[in-house]
């Protein structure tokens, strides 16, 4: 059975930190109503008093491809000739990250409309997960829907939303 990754945290250099912070600030304020007593340079402060989180928010922004739901799931297709592009807990461990929650990502809803066009892997209870299971998530009709899909499953377009404390 293969490893997970090293969750080997890198520091970015002083203008990779710089262009990240770029990209974030005007996103923030963007998005003003997902964070109304936050300020911009208090947040600022912490992501740069914390080099870790500022690698892992970097390796967020650098996302792509086709996640499995985890390794085991991801072995198991692969036997049946399909090579999914990693899988989500591997990809979030090494990102330094947590899948949300359930509860987590119905709290996430209330800050906005997100998935309406897409689904996410969310974390998955152990009970659910030993019996070959796992679930996602997404918006739709205003409501938000919690499904299950077997834990091989994975499709182009659903992702994976995590959790970052900084």
């Amino acid at each position: 059975m293969r490893k997970p990754p090293a969750t080997a945290f890198k520091e970015l250099s002083p203008e990779e930190s710089e262009e990240l912070l770029k990209a974030l600030m005007p996103r923030f304020m963007e998005n003003m109503n997902h964070h109304e007593s936050l300020e911009w340079a208090k947040v600022q402060t912490r992501l740069e008093a914390n080099p870790e989180k500022m690698w892992s928010i970097n390796e967020m922004e650098k996302t792509g491809g086709e996640p499995d739901v985890d390794r085991d799931a991801q072995e198991q297709r692969e036997k049946k000739g399909v090579h999914p592009n990693g899988n989500v807990i591997d990809m979030a461990a090494s990102m330094g990250i947590e899948l949300l929650t359930e509860e987590q990502y119905r709290e996430l809803q209330k800050l906005g409309e997100f998935d309406t066009k897409t689904s996410s892997w969310v974390k998955t209870p152990s009970d659910i997960r030993k019996l070959g299971g796992a679930i996602f998530a997404d918006r739709r009709y205003n409501h938000v829907f919690i499904y299950h899909n077997s834990a091989p499953s994975f499709y182009s377009a659903r992702g994976f939303r995590g959790v970052l404390r900084v």
